[in-house]
C-alpha cells in the first residue's frame, strides 16, 4: 500500500509537475520529493533541483524551510497555508508563474542538446515533448517500466 505521507520514490514517481496545489504548478511534486527525502526514500529524485529552485525563488521560501515542513509531517493543506503565510503573491501572479513554469523549456544549444538526448533515449518516436514538464512526465513513466 502506498504511503503518500512518506512516499517511496524508489517504488513510484512523485506527482506530475502539471498537478497544482494552492494554484502552484510543480508544488505537489516538490512536496513528494521533500517527503521522500525526510523518509530516506528519494531514490534518483533530487530535492532542490533547478525546477524546485524556481519555486523557492518565486515564493521566497527556502529549501530548508520547506524540508522542515515536510519533516514535520504537514499535510498538503497545511503546506498551502504555510506557503500563503510566507509569500504575498497575488493569485494572478501565481497563475502567471504556474503557466510560465509549465511551458519552460531549455534555452541555448547545450540545453537543447541534453533535452534531445533524453527524448531520443526515452521516447524516440515522441513528437509531443515540448517542455520540461512533458519530459519529466515521460521520464517518470519510462523509469517505472513504461515505454516512451
Amino acid at each position: 500500500m502506498l504511503n503518500l505521507s512518506a512516499p517511496d520514490l524508489t517504488q513510484h514517481p512523485p506527482r506530475s509537475p502539471y498537478v497544482r496545489l494552492g494554484g502552484y504548478a510543480h508544488l505537489p511534486r516538490l512536496l513528494d520529493k521533500a517527503r521522500a527525502v525526510a523518509a530516506g526514500k528519494s531514490g534518483d529524485y533530487h530535492y532542490n533541483c533547478p525546477m524546485d529552485q524556481h519555486f523557492f525563488a518565486f515564493t521566497g521560501i527556502t529549501e530548508a524551510e520547506m524540508l522542515a515542513e515536510a519533516k514535520a509531517g504537514k499535510s498538503d493543506s497545511q503546506i498551502v497555508a504555510f506557503v500563503k503565510g510566507k509569500t504575498k503573491r497575488l493569485p494572478s501572479e501565481i497563475a502567471a508563474w504556474s503557466t510560465w513554469i509549465a511551458q519552460n523549456a531549455p534555452g541555448g544549444a547545450p540545453g537543447h542538446e541534453w533535452f534531445s538526448e533524453v527524448i531520443k533515449a526515452d521516447g524516440p518516436d515522441r513528437s509531443d515533448i515540448q517542455n520540461f514538464f512533458d519530459l519529466l512526465d515521460m521520464d517518470d513513466y519510462v523509469t517505472f517500466g513504461g515505454k516512451g
